[in-house]
C-alpha cells in the first residue's frame, strides 16, 4: 500500500473511521452512565471509582498498542510491508501475557487499595463489585487494542467503524437487559454493566479476526502465522512502547488521584464528576481521532524520509482540532441543563453538573491543542521524551488538584479546572521539543 501523504485529504482519510469508531465505543459509557445513574448516586459514583481504576491497567496495554502502531507505521512507511504480520504477532503474544497478569493483580489487589483510599463504605462496595466482573475483559480488550494499533499503524483504519459499532451495539442492548433485568434476564446492576462490556469485546475480538483472517487484502501482510517467539524483535517494540505504557498508565493514575480527591469533596460530587467525565469523554473523541491519525502519519512520513513535512503535518492536524472543538463546546455552553438531565433525574445532581459542564468546555480547548501536539511527538518515536513531558505535566496536575482541594477546599468545579493547566502544559513542553528538531534523527 503507497503510505499516505501530507494533506488535509490524507488527515481526512485516516481520522474519520477513528473518529465514527470512537464516538460509538464512548456512546457505551455515556449510555452506561445514563443507565446507572437510575440507580442512584452511589452507583454512578462507585462506576466513576471502578472504571477509572479499570482503566489505569488498561492504559499499559493501551500504550503497548501505540507502541506497536507507531512501529507498524514506520515500517509501512519504510515499505517493510512482509515485516508487520510478525510485528503483530508478536504484539498479540505480548498482550495475551500482560492481560493475564493485570487480571491476577486485580484480583489481588484491588479490595486493599481501593479500601485504603476510599472514604464511603457503599462507594466502595459497588467499586469491587464492577472490578470483580470487569476483570475478565482483558483478554479480549487487548486483542482488540492490537488489532486497532495494527489498523491504524497501516493507515487502512476503515474496518475500525464496523468494529466499534457492533461493540457498542452488543454493548448498550446488554446494558439494558443485564442492568435492569428486562424480558427475564437478571437485573444485576452496576455488575451486569461489567459483563455487558465483556461480552461485547469478545465478539469485537471474533468479528476483527475473521475480517483480518479471510480478508484478501490482509494476506500479504502475513497475519497469523504463529511464528516462533524472537526476543529480538521485541527491542524495539519495547523501546517504544515502554515509555508509552508507563506515560498511559500515569496519567489515567492521576485521573484516577483526582477522581479520589472528588470523593473527599462528597458523593453527590463524585456522581457529578462521572456524569461530566463521560460527556467529556464523549467530546474528546475528535481530537482523539486527529490525535491518532497523527500519531501514524508521522511515523509513516519519517518512515518515507520526508521528515521536513512533519511540522506542517502537525499544524494542520492541530487547526482541524481547534476549529472542530470550539464548534463541538458550544453543546456544554447552551445546554448544560439538558445534558445532565439526560444522565440523571435529580435535581441536585443537574445543579452540581452544570457548572462542571462549563469548565470542562475550556478544557477542551487545552485538550486540542496539547494533545495533538504531544501525538506528533509520539509519532517521532521519542516516547521517552513523550514520559518525561507526561510526568512533569501530572506533577503540576495533581499538586495543583490537592492544594485545591485539601488547602483551599474548593469546590469541584474549581478542582476540575486542573485539566486546563495539565493539557497546556503538555502542549507547550510538546511545541518546545518539536521545534528543536532532535527527533529528525532517531531511528526505530
Amino acid at each position: 500500500m503507497q503510505p499516505p501523504a501530507n494533506t488535509y485529504r490524507s488527515i481526512w482519510k485516516v481520522s474519520y473511521p477513528i473518529i465514527v469508531g470512537l464516538v460509538a465505543q464512548n456512546l457505551m459509557v455515556v449510555i452506561d452512565t445514563a443507565f446507572l445513574g437510575r440507580l442512584g448516586e452511589i452507583t454512578l459514583g462507585a462506576a466513576a471509582i471502578g472504571g477509572i481504576f479499570y482503566l489505569c491497567l488498561v492504559m499499559l496495554g493501551t500504550g503497548f498498542s501505540v507502541g506497536t502502531q507507531i512501529v507498524i507505521g514506520r515500517r509501512n512507511g519504510e515499505g517493510k510491508i512482509k515485516n508487520i504480520g510478525r510485528i503483530f504477532d508478536h504484539a498479540l503474544y505480548f498482550m495475551a501475557g500482560l492481560a493475564l497478569l493485570l487480571m491476577v493483580f486485580l484480583s489481588v489487589a484491588a479490595p486493599a487499595l481501593l479500601q485504603w483510599f476510599m472514604q464511603s463504605d457503599q462507594v466502595l462496595e459497588q467499586s469491587l463489585v464492577f472490578l470483580s466482573y470487569r476483570r475478565f475483559g482483558f483478554f479480549f480488550g487487548f486483542m482488540v487494542l492490537t488489532f486497532n494499533a495494527f489498523y491504524i499503524g497501516i493507515a487502512r483504519t476503515q474496518v475500525l467503524i464496523a468494529s466499534t459499532m457492533l461493540m457498542a451495539v452488543i454493548n448498550v442492548l446488554l446494558d439494558y437487559l443485564l442492568i435492569f433485568g428486562h424480558f427475564g434476564f437478571p437485573g444485576m446492576g452496576i455488575a451486569g454493566a461489567a459483563i455487558a462490556t465483556n461480552i461485547a469485546e469478545a465478539c469485537t475480538f471474533a468479528f476483527l479476526f475473521f475480517w483480518s483472517r479471510n480478508s484478501g487484502k490482509m494476506k500479504h501482510y502475513r497475519l497469523f502465522r504463529l511464528w516462533k517467539a524472537n526476543w529480538r524483535l521485541y527491542r524495539p517494540m519495547l523501546k517504544i512502547a515502554v515509555p508509552v505504557m508507563f506515560q498511559y498508565f500515569l496519567s489515567f493514575s492521576a485521573w484516577f488521584v483526582f477522581f479520589l480527591v472528588i470523593e473527599q469533596i462528597g458523593e453527590t460530587a463524585l456522581a457529578a464528576s462521572n456524569i461530566t467525565r463521560s460527556f467529556y469523554m464523549l467530546l474528546m473523541i475528535p481530537v482523539w481521532g486527529f490525535s491518532s491519525a497523527t500519531n501514524s502519519l508521522v511515523s509513516n512520513i519519517i518512515g518515507q524520509g520526508k521528515s521536513e513535512e512533519v511540522i506542517p503535518l502537525i499544524k494542520k492536524v492541530l487547526l482541524i482540532s481547534l476549529l472542530t472543538t470550539v464548534v463541538i463546546i458550544q453543546v456544554n455552553l447552551f445546554f448544560p441543563v439538558e445534558i445532565a438531565s439526560f444522565f440523571t433525574h435529580e435535581a441536585h445532581l443537574v445543579e452540581a453538573t452544570r457548572p462542571l459542564l462549563r469548565v470542562i468546555s475550556l478544557a477542551l480547548v487545552a485538550f486540542a491543542f496539547g494533545m495533538v501536539l504531544f501525538s506528533g511527538l509520539s509519532g517521532t518515536g521519542k516516547t521517552l521524551v513523550a514520559l518525561r513531558i507526561e510526568l512533569i505535566s501530572i506533577a503540576f496536575y495533581l499538586v495543583t488538584a490537592f492544594v485545591l482541594a485539601m488547602v483551599f477546599d474548593a469546590s469541584a468545579p474549581m478542582v476540575w479546572f486542573v485539566e486546563v493547566v495539565y493539557f497546556s502544559i503538555l502542549g507547550l513542553l510538546s511545541a518546545s521539543y518539536l521545534r528543536k528538531g532532535k527527533w529528525k534523527v532517531f531511528k526505530i
